[in-house]
């Protein structure tokens, strides 16, 4: 099989998400700016041939064929099917009866069974359609005849049985359309008798289009009034010569408006007849075709013969009158066209040629350039070939461009649904940081409350006692006015005492600062048991030393503190004589033990944590317990577990 293009098909759902948001989008510009550019799809009024219909099934499965035979070998390089339409009252305009799969074969003479060149499958979703639909030939091929081939029909619409229908079958072979009027065949031929549907009628060159291009100006057809019987004669000078083939001639636009104003065949006349020459005067005219345009089966809005090419300066058109034209009163008939075009090699040479007209009554305000300007009401006269694919891929862009819509309506759907869960997050998030931030400030001022408790707690114990003692030191020296020697022993002692204070101030103030506290716990303690507990026995044991170093700074703080105020209490209250100190520290528990031999807790107060040690306990988060032995003295147990989570004062 040879490779061949046809329309463009739908593009998959996953195809389009593949693309960015961006990408969609530039693609329905270009799409629109596209379609702003190509011909529109209008559609002829009027009555007129129809095409071919055949016979009709119950089942689309059904094989039904037409083949067309050129009249000498061609390179065919684009095959083109123009569906029947049918006018839908729900639907609009819809291809009746167009085949949803078939072959296209080519073959020559000597080649009966011939070459599949195409193959539309349907799954390639042609239909529904108006559009023709295009099939390229990248690689031309050689053929005299040319055969589609269908094997699975659709539905007509009007009794949902279905057939095979088509408008007209096109074959180029570069601009010439080489099946225009050759001779047809088909499988089944079911409406021999319906003067509207037959199979010649494939290949006539009557299209159901109005050619509206999106280009060009306006130009209204020349119109013209003979009296009956008569002829008009216009003569084109080419001003060089040329191989004329082929002539296009164009009626007059009777379709502007609804209902139309004039019948379809109105201006359009009964016979027309060109001659070619090289002399101005015709003295060697030679007869190129003839135009029979007997009824309006015979009659389209762009009629076209071919002939065999003879070389001329001058064409002569020859028009004779039409009792449909006729108006009566005035025994006067109406002749008119919007353009002639004279081809030679693909190519108009009749535009803006000089024109001269004879025959007429009168101009009825018409101007006679207009059968040459290349436009015709609707704008620009555009090749057919070149019409044709317009069409067809305007089709293509119109079915493509609600995909993309629809895509692009998902895709800000889905923007619109992550905006709001955006907004939502940030809103979420903005309630979190002002959280945060309130959580942050009563902890800040948490940790103020904290700070400015354990500085008065460090102050009482560090310096309650030496205020005490310069208190009644001051009342002594002031009893001792009379006497110099206990003044200045007094003196001195407040002296001694107020240093110690300043120092003990000094050390309450650097103790703020735990991180840079404590070369080694062990040390520490040791010294503060030295200084504090001066007089007592003191037997100290720690081990685990490399986790206590390990525990954050404010912890080893105010265990150092809790220790200190031990110390304290033993000496102002138990009247002790010895004291021991037992610190164990391992990765996930710290375990401090202090007893005495003094004499202990009695009453109430047995088991009861003094004051002053619960407050430490609390600041550490431990668990703290005193025991009063039965050998005498008290023991002062404390628990911590630093990994524990809990708060802390």
């Amino acid at each position: 099989m040879l490779a061949f293009t046809v329309t463009e098909q739908p593009t998959p759902a996953a195809g389009w998400r593949r693309l960015s948001l961006s990408l969609l989008e530039q693609r329905l510009v270009d799409v629109n700016e596209t379609l702003l550019e190509l011909p529109s799809l209008s559609l002829r009024g009027g009555a007129g041939a129809i095409g071919f219909r055949s016979a009709s099934h119950d089942e689309p499965d059904n094989r039904v064929w037409i083949e067309v035979q050129l009249e000498s070998t061609e390179l065919i390089d684009q095959i083109v099917l123009v569906p029947t339409i049918w006018r839908d009252a729900k639907n609009g305009f819809v291809a009746d009866g167009f085949p949803r799969q078939f072959d296209i074969l080519v073959g020559t003479n000597d080649d009966t069974s011939g070459t599949v060149v195409a193959r539309v499958k349907k799954e390639d979703v042609i239909l529904p359609r108006v559009a023709p639909l295009v099939i390229d030939l990248p690689n031309p091929v050689a053929g005299s005849w040319i055969r589609v081939d269908a094997s699975v029909l659709s539905p007509r619409v009007w009794d949902d049985r279905f057939d095979l229908q088509l408008a007209e079958i096109i074959v180029f072979s570069g601009e010439e359309n080489v099946a225009l009027h050759q001779q047809v065949s088909v499988s089944e031929d079911a409406y021999t008798t319906v003067r509207s549907l037959q199979k010649q009628y494939l290949v006539d060159g009557f299209l159901p289009y109005l050619m509206d291009a999106s280009e060009g100006t306006q130009s209204i057809a020349y119109l013209c009034s003979i009296e009956s019987g008569h002829k008009c004669e216009i003569t084109f000078d080419l001003k060089s010569s040329f191989a004329i083939d082929r002539i296009h001639l164009h009626g007059p636009d009777t379709s502007d408006t609804v209902p139309q104003s004039q019948p379809a065949e109105y201006g359009i006349p009964r016979n027309v007849r060109a001659y070619g020459s090289d002399s101005r005067d015709f003295d060697n005219a030679k007869f190129l075709c003839e135009f029979d345009l007997a009824s309006v089966y015979d009659l389209a809005p762009i009629m076209v013969q071919r002939f065999p090419a003879s070389e001329c300066r001058y064409v002569r058109v020859v028009a004779s009158d039409s009792a449909r034209n006729a108006i009566e009163q005035e025994g006067l008939s109406h002749i008119g066209f919007a353009e002639i075009e004279l081809f030679a090699n693909g190519t108009n040479v009749a535009k803006n040629a000089d024109l001269e007209v004879s025959g007429i009554n009168r101009m009825l305000g018409r101007k006679l350039s207009a059968v040459t300007d290349g436009s015709n009401f609707y704008g620009n006269i555009l090749p057919t070939r070149e019409w044709l694919e317009g069409l067809a891929k305007r089709h293509d862009l119109e079915t493509l461009r609600p995909q993309i819509m629809n895509e692009l309506q998902q895709r800000y759907a889905q923007q619109t649904a992550n905006l709001r869960r955006m907004t939502w997050l940030a809103l979420f998030l903005v309630v979190a940081i002002g959280f945060i931030v309130l959580m942050t400030r009563m902890i800040q001022m948490r940790q103020l409350a904290e700070i400015k408790e354990r500085f008065a707690a460090d102050l009482h114990d560090e310096l309650g006692a030496n205020l005490h003692t310069i208190g009644l030191l001051s009342d002594l020296a002031d009893d001792a006015k009379e006497s110099p020697d206990d003044l200045s022993t007094f003196l001195q002692r407040i002296r001694s005492v107020t240093e110690r204070t300043g120092v003990a101030m000094r050390h309450c103030t650097d103790m703020q600062d735990a991180s840079e506290l404590y070369a080694g716990f062990r040390t520490d303690m040791q010294r503060t048991a030295e200084r504090i507990a001066v007089h007592l026995d003191h037997d100290l044991v720690v081990s685990g030393e490399t986790h206590l170093n390990r525990l954050k700074p404010r912890i080893r703080f105010d265990l150092f503190l809790f220790y200190k105020e031990c110390l304290v209490n033993i000496c102002r209250h138990s009247g002790a004589t010895q004291l021991a100190t037992h610190l164990v520290a391992d990765a996930s528990e710290v375990k401090l033990s202090i007893s005495d031999n003094g004499r202990g807790l009695s009453g109430s107060s047995v088991n009861a944590v003094p004051p002053s040690l619960h407050r430490r306990a609390k600041l550490l988060g431990a668990d703290i317990k005193v025991d009063c032995p039965p050998t005498g003295g008290t023991c002062v147990q404390l628990t911590l577990r630093p990994n524990r989570w809990r708060f802390r004062r």
